[in-house]
């Protein structure tokens, strides 16, 4: 996407089945200026990919309701009258078909013809609106068997009312039922599919509205559409956090478990970095305003987690596909079934028969079966602090066979550590204040491990009288009135001491007096994580720039299947490469930056712990919570995910290969008892309904 395109998350309303959303799709890749194109019959929501100075958003959403659908906006705007809409018309339909299904015997047909036709101009106009729309567009969905359905019903009872027919033809109150049953079923299906997106809704909830800023000495309460970068910010004790930034002042444990997933209140005091969106508790903070509105981390969350729900996998592919060809063929079916029963069975039988096959048919379940799923699993990702950024990462997951962590920052703490003391005759204390005092003015990460190594001891550091530092050597220090040399081996062989081995040495008055060893501490969940990530069937494996023998004494702490060792980064996707050809599917874990070519080479990439700016990261998933153990429950949220869509999948075949027979005939065959097109409207309706509660049972799976 170059910097003249725009990509936006758009609400379309209107949609009843998997091949609407192909319409809409297809509609808007034609038009000259849009990119691409990707419409969610499950989220009812449309990604496009334009450029603002070939065509205009208003331009795209003349197109949409051009074709019979509502463009309701970039923020879902209309929701709310659209549902109010369908139960109006519901309510109109059940009314109307009731009167005439009861009074059927007792009124006369022009009443009867009367009340039909206003109930199926007024609520059942928007199902004949977009049948119209879809045969202008040459594609065949399901409005168009519903209005062959109903319109057949109701066009042979006028006929029957005029003379043309035998009055058995007579269907006014049956069309009406047929109706309000498919109108039914889309209004249910409509309120639980709605349900699929509530993780976004909930996101959007934690965006505050204002924020309380200090301008000259005062408090001022101002909407955060006019606070500015770099401003001061006052957040109270039960208060949402509205920027990100820094804390400046104060101290309190913030609540940030609707972002990363921890339920536990993080401290947060003086310089630490802090998220807008979350809770602070306890007491009053000062933050200065670093990101806010659609750069903050929330507003990423939310626009990464839209576009994601709206992509698809491979499954969705093949089941869109095989939905172009369902309509065609049941229509097909219809007819034939209708052409045998007209001579076995009268033409009434065979006129039922017709109605019923066209209305049970249904690629809804299809169409449903993947999307629902898929935005179920990413909106429960989010709520939890695992962003996923693509559905193509749940299906890839779920399949994988290898994961493959960086180990600095990743499995280890990327921060170095004194883990032993080998003394040579001085205390253990005395070793710690003489090194920690000499490096007590160095920046170099060993320098910083041995003086924090002191000051958890709580030793009380001494002033070098004299201080040197020989780059990628040591130092060298007088400290009270002790000459003090530090460093690795070669740096104390150049002075010259015999030394051998690994480590950090330290003499003392040209005396070899210690030797500290100095080691990336190995996370405490990171064990466990490998422990369930093979319990899952997968194997794991390290890769790192580390020396040999550091990775494989972590390697063999872990138990990991493969250390790769002494790697640049830029060489870690080939490491990837390399056992993707023999056949492995790859997770790689890193942090995100230096790992950033292995992360784009796997099947799946992941960046755990590093939130700084999640929309740009390299890698299709990222974990906001530092912790391996949440690449376990990505993989089981994934496993159950895909788990779903083949269940999904499965009935929605099952269904259709079961009832579309029974309604063609094989009911009365078996049973001698015919298959009534309002009974194809209640199945059609349990179908769809069905597909998308199990998906929402992904919300209370355990990861």
């Amino acid at each position: 996407m170059n910097s003249e395109t725009k990509e936006i998350v758009a609400k379309i309303g209107g949609m009843s089945c998997a091949m609407c959303a192909k319409t809409v799709e297809e509609t808007l890749k034609r038009l000259p200026g849009i990119y691409d194109a990707s419409v969610n019959f499950a989220t009812e929501k449309a990604r496009i990919i334009y450029d603002p100075s070939k065509i205009q958003l208003e331009r795209i959403g003349e197109e949409i309701e051009r074709i019979g659908y509502q463009f309701l906006g970039v923020e879902g705007f209309g929701e709310e009258k659209e549902l109010k809409s369908a139960k109006r018309n519901l309510v109109l339909g059940w009314v109307s078909g009731i009167f005439l299904f009861f009074l059927k015997e007792i009124i006369p047909l022009e009443i009867q013809f009367l009340v039909a036709s206003f109930a199926i101009a007024f609520a059942g106009a928007g199902i004949f609106r977009k049948a119209f729309g879809a045969i202008k567009n040459r594609t065949l969905t399901m409005e168009v068997m519903y209005a062959i359905g109903i319109g057949s019903a109701y066009l042979s009872s006028i006929m029957a009312t005029i003379g043309l027919i035998p009055g058995t033809f007579n269907f006014f109150p049956e069309s009406v039922v047929l109706m309000s049953s498919l109108l039914l079923g889309k209004f249910l299906e409509e309120r639980a599919k709605k349900r699929t997106g509530e993780a976004i809704k909930k996101l959007v909830a934690l965006q505050a509205k204002e924020a309380t800023v200090l301008r000259e000495g005062r408090e001022l309460r101002i909407p955060l559409t006019e606070l500015s970068v770099g401003e001061i910010v006052l957040v109270k004790p039960g208060e949402r956090i509205p920027v990100d930034g820094t804390v400046l002042e104060g101290e309190s444990f913030v609540d940030e478990s609707m972002i990363t997933g921890e339920p536990i209140p993080a401290l947060k005091k003086q310089g630490d970095k802090i998220i807008g969106g979350t809770v602070n508790r306890d007491s009053v903070l000062k933050i200065r305003a670093e990101r806010i509105g659609k750069d903050s981390l929330l507003s990423q969350i939310i626009r990464v987690t839209e576009i994601a729900q709206n992509s698809k996998p491979n499954v969705q592919r093949l089941a869109d596909r095989v939905v172009v060809f369902f309509i065609p063929c049941v229509l097909l079916i219809a007819f034939i079934c209708s052409l045998y029963w007209f001579f076995v069975n009268g033409p009434l039988f065979a006129f039922t028969t017709m109605l019923s096959v066209i209305v049970i048919a249904c690629p809804c379940a299809f169409g449903l079966a993947t999307p629902t799923a898929i935005t179920v699993s990413i909106g429960k990702g989010a709520e939890n602090g695992i962003l996923i950024k693509n559905a193509e990462a749940i299906e890839e997951a779920a399949k994988s066979t290898l994961v493959f962590f960086d180990k600095t920052g990743t499995i280890t703490k990327g921060k170095l550590d004194v883990v032993k003391i080998e003394s040579f005759g001085l205390p253990e204390r005395d070793l710690l204040r003489i090194a920690a005092s000499a490096e007590r003015f160095s920046e170099h990460p060993v320098a910083k491990a041995i003086v924090q190594k002191a000051k958890e001891a709580g030793i009380e550091l001494l002033e070098p009288e004299r201080f040197k530092a020989i780059p990628g050597k040591g130092v060298s220090a007088r400290i009270d009135g002790k000459e003090v040399i530090l460093g690795n081996s070669e740096f104390l062989r150049e002075k010259g001491l015999e030394v051998e081995g690994e480590g950090v040495f330290l003499a003392v008055d040209g005396k070899l007096a210690a030797r500290f060893f100095i080691s990336d501490t190995i996370k405490e969940s990171s064990k466990e994580a490998i422990r369930l990530l093979r319990e899952l069937g997968l194997k794991v494996g390290i890769v790192t720039g580390d020396k040999k023998r550091v990775a494989e004494e972590i390697g063999k702490t872990l138990n990991v299947d493969f250390v790769v060792s002494e790697v640049f980064p830029t060489k870690k996707a080939e490491v990837v490469r390399d056992f993707q050809n023999r056949g492995e599917v790859v997770i790689f874990v890193g942090d995100g930056i230096n790992d950033a070519p292995a992360l784009a080479q796997a099947n799946v990439g992941i960046a755990i712990g590093n939130a700084e700016d999640i929309a740009i990261e390299s890698g299709s998933v990222a974990l906001l919570r530092d912790d391996p153990v949440e690449v376990v429950r990505f993989l089981r949220l994934c496993r159950k995910t895909v788990a779903k869509v083949r269940q999904n999948l499965f009935w929605a075949v099952f269904y259709n290969a079961i009832l579309i027979p029974f309604a063609g005939g094989l009911s009365f065959i078996l049973f001698n008892i015919p298959f009534r097109p309002e009974w194809s409207a209640g199945a059609m309706v349990l179908s769809s309904f069905s597909v998308v509660t199990n998906s929402l049972l992904l919300k209370r799976a355990e990861i």
